[in-house]
């Protein structure tokens, strides 16, 4: 009886964090830090929707950062940050176009918080319409939708599995590689039922990695932030802090051997790749076997991988955690050669190895 109740309880849980996630006709919302930590993530977004699904995503080289960052930091007023997403909307407005696909958590988290605070205090609307127009001369239609683009994924994660040039079994073994998925604070812990599954029972990309044959690691932390939390970084005397809150999830994972961690949150993606460089630096420590780290993808990685796109043009030797590992349990071919090299061929600079980082 008791198993019954927790099992009727999940799943009104999981009926009330369902939402409408559009997946054509959308304008693209970048986001300003993935442009530097993984710059092909967003590239390969807006490849694999229009290139290889068809898709209308509308790219405006006039969008600019929500200053996300700054508003956390408590340098950027709440007026002003509204007033910039108020300007996105007008971009979108002025495009055609009524759904946005947001590339950052930070930005979708802020996105929808700023939508949440009109809905309830109309005239705060109305006072941020007079500051744009002002400032600008433009005017703006609320969006009919918001997603973040793993929701867009996600919402595609059949069509691509039909696609897959390669899915998430290992070609040693034959069983389901085992894939620790882990969900940008800022994504539905601010706002639970703007996010697929809400907090408890996210989905997005536990649903990507299923579709694509996988398996989702549970672990006790889970659900633990990486890290980042904006203060416990930019400030130089916190990052002791961000870095061992890492260390707890990387410890608490280790014992499930994980293939891979799957992230949807640029901030998420950085610290999970490079506080596992620092902690092997520093203790001489790696949370794999084999002294190579568990490598970290972004969706749209993933994404690639599954659709049989080239690992380096996908940017994976951006990574601190290298892939190769990962890489050959998918059966994925791919030329050690080209690894550092530009788009003509020419060798580039390796970077340096690290003292206890394996980088193949």
């Amino acid at each position: 009886m008791i198993l019954i109740m927790k099992t009727i309880t999940k799943k009104q849980s999981w009926n009330s964090y369902q939402k409408e996630i559009a997946n054509d006709n959308l304008y693209y919302a970048r986001s300003c830090i993935r442009q530097n930590f993984f710059p092909a993530s967003e590239h390969m977004f807006l490849h694999i929707l229009q290139k290889e699904l068809g898709k209308n995503v509308f790219d405006d080289p006039n969008h600019t950062t929500c200053t996300g960052i700054g508003y956390h930091a408590d340098v950027v007023l709440f007026d002003t940050i509204q007033t910039v997403i108020a300007r996105h909307f007008a971009l979108m407005t002025e495009a055609g176009l009524e759904h946005m696909a947001i590339s950052c958590v930070t930005s979708f988290g802020l996105y929808t918080e700023v939508l949440h605070t009109w809905e309830h205090y109309p005239e705060q609307l109305e006072k941020i319409r007079d500051f744009l127009y002002k400032a600008t001369k433009k005017e703006f239609n609320l969006p009919k939708s918001i997603a973040h683009t793993s929701d867009v994924i996600y919402s595609l994660r059949d069509e691509i599995a039909q696609k897959a040039q390669h899915t998430l079994i290992n070609k040693h073994t034959g069983k389901p590689l085992r894939a620790v998925e882990h969900i940008g604070c800022h994504y539905a812990k601010m706002f639970p039922s703007k996010g697929v599954g809400g907090a408890e029972f996210p989905q997005v990309l536990a649903g990507m990695i299923e579709s694509w044959g996988g398996e989702v690691v549970d672990y006790p932390e889970r659900r633990h932030c990486c890290g980042f939390g904006f203060r416990n970084y930019l400030v130089q005397a916190n990052r002791g802090y961000s870095m061992s809150n890492s260390k707890k999830k990387f410890e608490s994972m280790e014992v499930y051997k994980p293939d891979f961690i799957l992230t949807n949150c640029p901030g998420c993606s950085m610290f999970m790749d490079k506080w596992q460089y620092t902690i092997a630096e520093i203790d001489g420590k790696t949370y794999d076997s084999y002294g190579k780290g568990i490598p970290v993808l972004t969706y749209e990685e993933l994404t690639g991988l599954v659709l049989g796109y080239n690992p380096w043009d996908l940017g994976l030797q951006m990574h601190q955690v290298q892939s190769e590992s990962l890489l050959d349990k998918m059966g994925i071919s791919y030329d050690p050669h080209l690894k550092y090299t530009d788009k003509h061929g020419n060798q580039l600079p390796k970077p340096v190895s690290p003292l206890h980082l394996t980088q193949t």
